[in-house]
């Protein structure tokens, strides 16, 4: 289950990275192959980082916006 979580949380942000990379590409005219390349993951990160720390710190509910309510949790071994 922590694999699927984990892997949920990774894909929720990419793609919305992606989707905002292309949309900026279609309104800015800009050659959108280096647009997206250069904005995917930029906004990738700053997406899972702000919903991630209002998680941590605001409510739990935050975590349905990167796909699943809670984050994976990993045995200590």
């Amino acid at each position: 289950m922590n694999l699927y979580v984990s892997l949920i949380r990774t894909g929720v942000p990419a793609l919305v990275g992606w989707l905002i990379a292309v949309g900026a590409a279609w309104g800015l005219h800009l050659d959108e192959g280096a647009l997206t390349g250069v904005l995917t993951p930029v906004v990738s990160v700053v997406y899972y980082a702000l919903f991630r720390l209002a998680e941590e710190h605001a409510s739990p509910r935050f975590g349905w916006l990167l796909g699943y309510a809670k984050p994976p949790a990993y045995d200590a071994k």
